[in-house]
């Protein structure tokens, strides 16, 4: 009897801990939705404690017609999107070769990987941004016409958030492809696959959940990137979103609901995408724990 109201005492205690930790994360998010749905007025009246009644859209509006948010949004879903594109695929290769092939330097070359994993992003930005500047240069000297569109910027800015992105990928890519019972892949090339067909038709199948980690872990990099984003575009046009919120805070800095308005739209995308694969996440950050 004491065991079993000693276990009910602790789960009640741990439940009340794990929910007060959900409730502390999610509230800043219902309070920044309430106020984003109030004028500016009824925010200094009650400062975003009463639930809005009366949802006001006209925040939304001028953040995305007046305040450029949406061609903000496009860059940054762009970006975004292109840029996880490149790491799925280069990482995912380049695991499969780390986990099944067997070359000349492959050790060396998978530390050297984990050792760029240690060094902090920002560091890496100095050399980076002037390795691209000399980049925009030539591109922009050979090919002057592709200038007004941002090219040499816009390619520039992915490459190098793909080249961060890569490290952790490929290692946590490769856990996963060393999992993989080989028979699998004897099958498929008696079948008549080559490396490349069992790589998409066998390997990336059986590594979704991992795949769905690296796909939510870098989607947020790249969308909420800023100190890069805001060294490199010096025009409008080009800004993704977090850097296009700063130009927004700038100009709007006294209208506080615009300000959640626009904080709220840049948060609708990522939350989705976790929703969306969270059952994916999970499974990958669990089965990732066994593995290591």
């Amino acid at each position: 009897m004491y065991y079993r109201a000693k276990k009910i005492v602790i789960l009640i205690l741990l439940h009340t801990f794990l929910l007060s930790v959900a409730l502390s994360c999610v509230y800043p998010l219902v309070w920044m939705l309430n106020v984003s749905f109030k004028t500016e007025e009824q925010f200094r009246s009650d400062f975003g404690m009463k639930l809005s009644t009366k949802p006001d859209f006209e925040n939304y509006k001028t953040v995305i017609f007046e305040g450029k948010l949406g061609s903000y949004f496009i860059n940054s879903v762009f970006y975004t999107f292109i840029t996880v594109f490149f790491i799925v695929i280069f990482s995912s290769l380049a695991a499969y070769a780390f986990a099944r092939l067997n070359f000349p330097g492959k050790n060396i070359i998978f530390f050297m990987f984990l050792a760029a994993m240690m060094i902090p992003l920002p560091a890496g930005f100095v050399p980076v941004y002037i390795l691209l500047n000399k980049f925009f240069v030539f591109f922009n000297t050979t090919f002057p016409f592709l200038q007004k569109w941002g090219i040499a910027e816009r390619g520039g800015y992915i490459f190098a958030m793909t080249n961060m992105g890569l490290s952790l990928s490929i290692y946590l890519l490769k856990t996963f492809f060393d999992q993989l019972p080989r028979d699998l892949e004897d099958a498929a090339k008696i079948d008549g696959c080559n490396r490349i067909q069992i790589w998409w038709n066998v390997g990336l199948p059986l590594v979704a959940p991992a795949l769905a980690v690296v796909i939510i872990f870098n989607a947020m990099t790249v969308w909420n990137e800023f100190v890069l984003a805001s060294l490199m575009f010096t025009e409008d046009k080009l800004m993704p979103l977090q850097v296009g919120l700063m130009e927004i805070y700038n100009r709007n800095i006294i209208q506080h609901t615009l300000i959640m308005a626009a904080l709220a739209l840049a948060a609708l995308p990522i939350i989705l995408l976790y929703l969306k694969m969270q059952k994916q996440i999970i499974k990958g950050l669990t089965a990732g724990a066994v593995v290591g």
